[in-house]
């Protein structure tokens, strides 16, 4: 049997980061120009967390999401890593609980803003995720020397599609649905975080940032959750 404490990081990763980026670029070659329809639909996604729409958003996000699990992982990044599949098949799961979470009962944040600052903050941290993960994070990979070709985008790639759905759920949801629906989101983050570490960019310093500031919104949530429901008793 192998000794699991032999293995370092590079081992799972099986490719160089130049291989990694022509992924990138295959997969914008390969559904262009779907791309266009996914920032739309990604717009769309804004329109609806403004309206609290919860459950129209989720029904928006669900085929993007099993769409991402089936193009990018299953169909491409198997190619280069063993576990692609398998995480395609945790972008599957993603696209049920979006699916299932919003019809388990009242699940939209409606607090007033002006309540208590651990509720305010959650939300514009939401924001500038969801607008990160859609406009800025493509654009400043561009800015900082790749390819127009090699920009992640919504809806195509896993980066910006957890990202913009970590800030659309911190907008939208609180309590537990708050954490389930962020729970994959935030798991792959950190696991492309570390892929990039070991392909040797700084990116990943990028992603880690974006995972903190998330996890800051989360547990900013459940704090002011908490804080709201002692007030109501007292």
């Amino acid at each position: 049997m192998n000794d699991w404490s032999s293995y370092q990081l590079q081992d799972f990763i099986p490719f160089t980061v130049d291989i990694y980026l022509r992924l990138l670029e295959r997969l914008n070659e390969s559904f262009w120009p779907l791309q266009i329809l996914t920032l739309l639909l990604g717009i769309s996604a804004l329109c609806l967390a403004i309206r609290h729409h919860s459950r129209l958003l989720c029904l928006l996000l669900a085929p993007i999401w099993a769409f991402v699990g089936y193009g990018f992982f299953i169909q491409h990044y198997a190619e280069l890593n063993w576990a692609g599949g398998d995480i395609g098949y945790f972008f599957f799961a993603q696209s049920f609980l979006l699916l299932l979470v919003p019809f388990t009962g009242a699940s939209v944040d409606k607090s007033p803003v002006k309540q208590h600052i651990l509720s305010t903050l959650p939300v514009v941290i939401g924001w500038a995720i969801t607008l990160a993960g859609l406009i800025v994070l493509p654009l400043l990979f561009v800015m900082i020397g790749h390819s127009w070709t090699q920009a992640e985008i919504f809806g195509i790639h896993a980066d910006p599609t957890a990202i913009t759905t970590l800030g659309l759920v911190l907008i939208l949801f609180s309590g537990w649905r708050l954490w389930l629906l962020a729970l994959i989101p935030a798991l792959w983050l950190l696991i492309s975080a570390l892929t990039w570490t070991v392909l040797g960019t700084s990116w990943s310093l990028i992603l880690f940032s974006v995972l903190a500031t998330v996890l800051l919104g989360l547990l900013c949530k459940s704090v002011a959750g908490r804080v709201v429901k002692q007030d109501q008793f007292i």
